[in-house]
């Protein structure tokens, strides 16, 4: 029995950790920290990648699809989603997509009029394909060279002019530049800006590839997926895993459970302190105290915590034997080796 916890957004820069968890008490998570044994990545996929036994960076979007209740197929998928760049001062941030809220008709709306800006790059004739509103996909006749960040550990960043990078970046770049003033112009944007709702103004290629062959979780004994994440779920159904909702708080463990924990993601998007303290409190309470009492009558067998950030995460994993290492002291989030 062995649970394994997935934070998005638990790691912010350090220099914030210390000042918004000072006082905030936090004793299963310090003892976590602090006994448990500690690994670094190179953020949230990178991890997810090792612990599938894939390769790097993963097929986001044949995954993602897979997830969404498409079929992939040995094709090769590019994520192509409608997003929202805020101008702040100097500088142009990547707002959370979560905030756009489109329904079916706006994003069919949308597709339909920067579809043919990419007919020459795709295999099928049938536009963008959306089974989400927002999540949008592109079946390539051939791989794209570019290099593009993931689109949820590039929320709340500044863009760099330079994205997509990589052989055929000026290319894409001159492709979303075309695209940006259609959707600008578009009636759904000039309703939604009336309504003064966030429009979309661009779109974000990223996570290209084919579906991969098979996993290897499986063999860590993992056979459970906790969340609604589509990338999960279409990475979890590959190695045969059955996916369920993510209860309210710690629930019994049977066999092996990777659980996705989204509390913490918006505020580390938006950068609300507040917010973040709250789902903070919140997660050592229903989750990381039950579950690390779980592991010290030996209902489970270990608990790993994988907690991510903007292009960082640290598993933490703790077993029966690692909470009798009395030397090694609690440890505050914000003082965590690098």
């Amino acid at each position: 029995m062995h649970l394994t916890l997935l934070v998005p957004g638990l790691l912010w820069p350090r220099e914030i950790l210390r000042d918004t968890t000072f006082d905030l008490p936090l004793p299963a998570l310090s003892l976590l920290l602090g006994r448990g044994r500690r690994a670094r990545f190179a953020g949230e996929s990178a991890w997810l990648a090792h612990a599938f036994g894939l390769a790097a960076p993963l097929p986001a979007a044949a995954l993602r699809l897979l997830g969404d209740g498409g079929d992939p197929a040995q094709h090769e998928w590019l994520c192509l989603d409608p997003v929202h760049l805020r101008v702040e001062e100097h500088t142009i941030v990547l707002d959370d997509p979560a905030r756009l809220d489109l329904d079916a008709q706006e994003d069919q709306a949308l597709r339909e009029a920067v579809a043919p800006l990419f007919e020459h790059l795709a295999e099928h004739p049938g536009g963008i394909l959306a089974p989400a509103p927002g999540r949008w996909y592109l079946r390539l006749r051939r791989s794209a060279a570019i290099d593009s960040a993931p689109l949820h550990a590039s929320i709340g960043r500044q863009l760099d002019p330079t994205t997509p990078g990589g052989v055929e970046g000026a290319a894409w770049r001159r492709l979303l530049a075309e695209a940006q003033p259609l959707l600008h112009a578009h009636p759904v944007n000039r309703l939604r800006d009336a309504q003064d709702r966030p429009t979309i103004n661009s779109l974000w290629p990223w996570g290209g590839g084919r579906l991969p062959r098979i996993a290897t979780a499986g063999g860590a004994g993992l056979r459970t997926f906790w969340g609604d994440d589509p990338l999960l779920k279409g990475l979890c159904s590959l190695n045969g895993m059955v996916a369920e909702p993510l209860p309210a708080r710690y629930a019994a463990v049977h066999g092996g459970v990777l659980a996705r924990h989204e509390g913490l993601a918006g505020s580390l998007a938006s950068f609300d302190a507040m917010a973040w303290r709250e789902a903070l409190a919140a997660l050592e309470a229903n989750w990381l105290a039950p579950a690390l009492a779980a592991v010290k009558i030996g209902a489970l067998r270990r608990l790993t915590l994988v907690a991510s950030g903007h292009e960082q995460a640290l598993e933490v994993t703790i077993a029966r034997g690692d909470l009798w290492r009395f030397w090694r002291k609690p440890l505050a989030l914000a003082d965590v080796p690098a």
